[in-house]
């Protein structure tokens, strides 16, 4: 059985590699990575155990990490950096990160930045390239957003790829998510189809962390973190009154990650709501009926809705962005307005509503984030320069993994309201399983006891 996660490359490394390594442990020198090396994708012994019966290898991951021979010539190399789609924590860092490993741990000189997204390698525009070094870079970690600027919207891939042959890039990093990575396997296969030797390499990027395959996204948990301290205002707001609702709206356009995890961070939540689980208005299982059950023993409500939860309540006219994303209607201002319609009038009933969206999405990266650019960013560029291709590093299971751009860009990942860290929400929350007045008959279970 043909490996699915199998890495396309631009040909044999044959060139030793300029960073001085070890070959065998007990040196105290870290080592290089087999270029073999690989992870099983399936964690589960039973899942590895059906492909064993069947006389199949499990698929598995490539293992990230610097090669003793790599495929470039570092003193003749000439690199890009873009970065595309919305921004979010920890795209400097990543910056960052390539433009160190690449001169101080390849000796490349010649590293490049197109700015404003793709629209950058398009030469009617007219955009600046900024040539980058370690003093350009030094303390762009700092700062939120992106040195390059970023932009959304597809780019014609003839286009750029004669842009990178007449500037004779022959690697190319793409900062980005799932937008981002469609139009980086597009360049990848143009480039195959004109039999080029130049590399793509991605980054994924995606506040939302629904890239699949992988355990996290980089800025993930600094919006968790700053998502936590919204949350913890709504509370005070919420608890301070005999019938108060704080009501925060986070992103997550199809996937509620940060919804519940912040939930999670901050445990003085009530109850999530997420585009992977519907929700009723009316009727006595509904959010209105939920809420008038709180009200009734005058408790105060947090309530943590993803920006992509309960669009079928809202009027949808199917208009999409420049990326091709459906363009949503604001479930947080929804809520709010009809929320205050059915309440209004009641004894100490008051709503503060909610939405750090902005503000998370600017912020500069976490400790934890900027570690994680960091492994990232270096991962990425000793991938590239062994010669790989049309691929992305991830973190899977733990370990730093090559993953093909065609695989990334399959799916979307989303929570599963049967996994566990949904469980954990509901036992953290309190809240119904459903808020349905008509739930599947097959998983109609009790609620969990409402949280004070």
């Amino acid at each position: 059985m043909e490996n699915i996660y199998q890495i396309d490359r631009l040909g044999p490394a044959k060139i030793p590699s300029p960073i001085r390594l070890g070959t065998e442990s007990g040196d105290l020198l870290a080592d290089y990575v087999p270029d073999d090396a690989q992870v099983i994708s399936e964690v589960e012994m039973d899942k590895v155990n059906a492909f064993t019966a069947r006389g199949e290898t499990p698929p598995a991951f490539e293992k990230a990490g610097p090669r003793r021979l790599i495929y470039f010539d570092p003193s003749k190399l000439k690199v890009g950096i873009v970065t595309c789609g919305g921004i979010c924590p920890g795209i400097n860092n990543v910056i960052r990160g390539i433009t160190m490993t690449l001169h101080y741990g390849y000796n490349v000189a010649g590293i490049y930045g197109f700015t404003y997204g793709y629209a950058g390698l398009n030469p009617e525009f007219g955009y600046p390239v900024i040539e980058l070094s370690p003093d350009k870079v030094r303390e762009i970690h700092t700062d939120g957003g992106t040195l390059l600027g970023t932009s959304r919207g597809a780019q014609d891939p003839e286009m750029i790829i004669d842009t990178l042959e007449r500037m004779n890039i022959r690697l190319l990093f793409t900062v980005g998510g799932d937008g981002t990575f469609r139009g980086a396997l597009k360049l990848h296969e143009e480039i195959e189809r004109r039999g080029l030797k130049i590399g793509v390499i991605g980054v994924p990027k995606t506040i939302d962390n629904d890239i699949p395959l992988v355990d996290k996204t980089f800025g993930f948990e600094t919006a968790v973190g700053l998502a936590a301290q919204a949350i913890e205002s709504a509370y005070a707001e919420a608890s301070s009154l005999r019938n108060g609702i704080g009501l925060v709206k986070l992103m997550g356009r199809h996937s509620g990650f940060i919804a519940a995890n912040a939930a999670l961070a901050a445990p003085n939540v009530n109850l999530v709501l997420i585009p992977e689980l519907p929700f009723d208005l009316d009727g006595e299982n509904g959010l209105f009926g939920y809420l008038a059950q709180r009200f009734s023993t005058n408790r105060s409500t947090v309530i943590v809705v993803a920006e992509g939860a309960g669009q079928r309540h809202l009027t949808v006219d199917g208009a999409t962005d420049a990326s091709g994303n459906l363009k949503l209607a604001d479930i947080g201002v929804f809520l709010k307005t009809q929320i205050n319609e059915k309440f209004k009038g009641r004894v100490g009933f008051s709503l503060k509503y909610i939405d750090p969206s902005y503000m998370i999405r600017s912020a500069p990266a976490s400790a934890t984030d900027s570690i994680f650019c960091g492994y990232l960013a270096q991962d990425a560029v000793h991938a590239g320069l062994s010669g790989r291709t049309g691929m992305a590093v991830g973190r899977s299971f733990g370990v730093f993994t090559h993953i093909p751009l065609r695989q990334l860009v399959a799916k979307r990942k989303t929570v599963d309201p049967e996994g566990p860290l949904w469980l954990s929400v509901l036992e953290s929350t309190g809240q119904p399983f459903y808020l349905t007045n008509q739930p599947p008959k097959t998983l109609a279970r009790p609620s969990f006891v409402p949280r004070m």
